[in-house]
Order: structure tokens, then C-alpha cells, then sequence
């Protein structure tokens, strides 16, 4: 939590990739052979580039933009064993509804040189963390970056998964059934949650599983099931960050990173008390998007804990608008007259820029904008609040 009379500035992760660092992904994504020296390069300059620009725009809590990996969870077929194959994951359910849009949305999906987390890969071997030495390079890099600009940050986070959106997404052939999947992949996860916080960093689980997967997996099944489904989740989460400091880990839930109209997504007020359940510091919802933006007034009800914080979506990742800092100050102090405490509020966006290389919808000059604008509303909001 903040002690500060201040608004911190954070985000939910990935932002853009250079064109060049997303065309070498795409082509391994492909199976074409890339030089993993260049590969290695482009990823280290990135990096730097990106956290110069999070210190430029005065983002006071910033991430490494998930530059060393091609997808927020596809990495991870390079650093478990047990992967391999290819399947297609299914599209959200909405799109039955929209035949118009998801003919253009294909169209468009097809021509765009990008990292497709559509077509993941397969557990078909036991699941273990095998490459300790790329979770550790990429530590290293961010590190190494941050320490650039030590006067200027606040603090500094990176992502992993959560078990459940890799359960998911990556289809199990190998362990008898779902609960022995979820807790090989807990039992190897944990490696990068521990090592998160033993480098100096917050710890954010990006878990869009626990809500994204109600108008995916658990489309046609009834809503208790799913939230069975989060229940396991959350027990493998709280088993996977036990011993942690609570407060240097924060939980990121959202619908899932795409432009489609949404109206099967579930609501929050049904998920809400389940997600609660997680032992962490702080919760990351999307609040800016025009689907999910009023879900704010549930924290009216629903409280958090006395050393909890809620990180307000502020910014919509999907739309191309700038929002307008009066704006994000507004939606700031909604959250702050619903949690009840300033000092436990903090400003963010609704998901990451670009969670798949490539796949971003918005280009590079329109995110450093919403960014600048998201710094300038917690400015104005934190006049208003602490005056």
C-alpha cells in the first residue's frame, strides 16, 4: 500500500514489442530458425528501451513490457518440459453471435506477422521448470535496466501465470485429469513466483483464466462449475505464494485481451467473492472498458482486506481514444470514494498493450499517450483527494 499523499502509477505488463523483436518471434512461432543471438539482443535493447520509457512518461511502478517472451504464457513451452504439438484453442463464445465480425476478425488475425496464442502447445510429457537460466537472464535484464533509473521508480513488477490460464490454454494428454495437471503446473510455476520476489520485484499473477474462461471452457456449462474451477485456482495460488510477503504480490483478472463486444463475459459481481479468497496485497480488474467500467460500485460491498489495495483499470488497452486525464481522474476517485482510502488505490490499465508479440491493437505512439494520460489523471486526482 501507498504511505504517500500520491496516486502510484502502474500497468498490467506486456507493452510493444519492436517490429523487429516481433517478426524474429513470429518466425520461430512458425518453426523458421532464427539466430538466437540477435533474438537475445533484440530482447536486451528492448527492455532498456521500454523501461526508459515508462521513466520518461513518470509511471511510478513499471514492468519489463514482457519483452523477453513472445506471449504472456506461451514462453513457458521453452522453460517447462513436457510440450510439445500444437492444438486450436477454442475462440471466445461471443463470436458465434457476431458471424460479421468474426469473419472480419479472422480476416484481419490472418494477416497481421504476430505470435498467435490461438494454436498453443500440448502437455504430453511430465511437467517440470527446466530452464532456470532464461528466468534468470530475463530477471537480469530488468534489473540491470531499472538500475538506470534508480531516482525515478517508486518500485517495479513482473508477470507470470497463473496454473489455471496455462491449464487451460496448454490442453493436457499426459496426467489422468485436470486437478493432477493443475498442480504439476503449480509445483513448476512456483519457481518463477519465488524468483520474482527474491530479485527485488512485485510478483503479479496474470490470471485471465478466472474470468476469460467462463465464455470459453466454461461456456456451455453451468456458472457453478466455473467457479469451482476458480476455487481450485485460487487454492493452488495461495498454496504457490505461501511464505511470500503478501504485500510484493498482486493478482491481475480480466475477460481476455481482444477486440469483440464482450456480452458474454461473466459479471464480476458473481466472480467477486471467489477471487477475494487469493492471500495477496493487491487486485488488478479492468475498469476503463465500456463492458465492465460500472463493476467499480461492487467495492462498495465487497471490501477488501485492511492491508489490501485495488489497482483501477483506468485505461482501455483495446480502444484507440487517448483517454482524457479529467477522465482517468474520475475513474480514480470512483475507486477511492468505493474502497474508502486513498492510500489504498493505485492506477493502472485494464490489460497489458501487447500480451502476444505482435498482437497488440494499438501502435506504439497511441500507448506511450494513454500512458502519459494515466499519469496526468493520477496527478489531478491525488490534488483533489489529498488537498
Amino acid at each position: 500500500m501507498n504511505g504517500e499523499k500520491k496516486i502510484l502509477t502502474t500497468h498490467a505488463g506486456s507493452l510493444p514489442r519492436p517490429d523487429s523483436l516481433v517478426e524474429l518471434y513470429a518466425k520461430r512461432g512458425n518453426g523458421e530458425r532464427i539466430d538466437d543471438n540477435n533474438l537475445a539482443a533484440e530482447s536486451e535493447w528492448a527492455t532498456r528501451w521500454v523501461v526508459e520509457k515508462q521513466a520518461d512518461i513518470g509511471i511510478d511502478i513499471p514492468s519489463n513490457g514482457e519483452q523477453s517472451r513472445e506471449a504472456f504464457f506461451l514462453y513457458l513451452q521453452r522453460r517447462l518440459t513436457g510440450f510439445s504439438g500444437r492444438w486450436d484453442r477454442p475462440a471466445a463464445s461471443e463470436l458465434n453471435d457476431y458471424p460479421e465480425f468474426k469473419a472480419y476478425r479472422d480476416k484481419a488475425l490472418k494477416e497481421r506477422i504476430a505470435v498467435s496464442n490461438f494454436k498453443p502447445p500440448i502437455a504430453k510429457s511430465a511437467i517440470s521448470y527446466s530452464n532456470l537460466e532464461a528466468n534468470m537472464e530475463e530477471l537480469r535484464l530488468f534489473k540491470d535496466a531499472i538500475d538506470k533509473h534508480s531516482n525515478t521508480f517508486a518500485d517495479a513488477f513482473i508477470t507470470a501465470p497463473s496454473p489455471g490460464i496455462v491449464a487451460k490454454a496448454m490442453k493436457n494428454e499426459y496426467y489422468s485429469n485436470e486437478e493432477e495437471y493443475l498442480d504439476a503446473l503449480a509445483n513448476a510455476l512456483v519457481v518463477e513466483y519465488r524468483n520474482a520476489i527474491d530479485a527485488g520485484f512485485i510478483l503479479q499473477i496474470d490470471a485471465p483464466d478466472l474470468a476469460l474462461e467462463r465464455h470459453i471452457s466454461f461456456h456451455d456449462k453451468p456458472l457453478s462449475e466455473f467457479l469451482k474451477f476458480i476455487d481450485g485456482v485460487i487454492k493452488r495460488i495461495n498454496w504457490m505464494i505461501k511464505g511470500l510477503p503478501s504485500d510484493r504480490v498482486r493478482l491481475h483478472v480480466c475477460y481476455g485481451n481482444y477486440e469483440s463486444p464482450h456480452d458474454r463475459d461473466v459479471a464480476l459481481e458473481h466472480i467477486l467473492p471467489h477471487l477475494l479468497e487469493a492471500r495477496v496485497g493487491g487486485f488488478l480488474f479492468p475498469f476503463a472498458n465500456p463492458r465492465h467500467q460500472h463493476e467499480i460500485k461492487l467495492f462498495r460491498k465487497h471490501t477488501l482486506t485492511s492491508n489490501q489495495y485495488l489497482i483501477v483499470g483506468a485505461i482501455d488497452t483495446l480502444s484507440t481514444f487517448v483517454e482524457h486525464p479529467e477522465v482517468v481522474a474520475d475513474r480514480i476517485e470512483m475507486a477511492v470514494e468505493c474502497i474508502g482510502d486513498a492510500h489504498r488505490v493505485m492506477a493502472g490499465t485494464d490489460c497489458g498493450f501487447d500480451t502476444s508479440a505482435g498482437m497488440g491493437r494499438l501502435t506504439t505512439d497511441v500507448v506511450w499517450a494513454k500512458l502519459a494520460a494515466l499519469k496526468k489523471g493520477a496527478e489531478i486526482a491525488e490534488k483533489r483527494l489529498f488537498c
